[in-house]
């Protein structure tokens, strides 16, 4: 099930992901996978804290580490669905801009 879908920002990589309203994610940490849009993963599932500041739910640690170690880019796309599979609950698959 997806939960949003989101072309990516500066503000995004440098601060902390912004969600769309619609998300629907309550404040949580969330074990995710991180995959391409072509099915490469990061070796291991990945903890992101989700949380509310000023009012809007952001991804905050974890998701710097993973922007940084993925090499995401203002541009690129990002998915983020529920799907149980290898101990995590989420995916988040990444298609890079160009």
């Amino acid at each position: 099930m997806e939960i949003f879908t989101k072309q990516l920002t500066p503000v995004d990589l440098e601060r902390g992901l912004v969600l769309p309203p619609r998300s629907n994610l309550e404040h949580r940490e969330l074990s995710t996978i991180v995959e391409s849009s072509a099915g490469t993963r990061l070796p291991d599932p990945v903890t992101i804290h989700c949380s509310t500041t000023s009012g809007r739910l952001v991804f905050t640690r974890g998701w710097l580490d993973i922007a940084r170690d993925a090499g995401f880019r203002s541009g690129d796309t990002v998915t983020f669905y529920q799907e149980v599979n290898g101990g995590a609950q989420y995916k988040m698959r990444v298609r890079n801009a160009g």
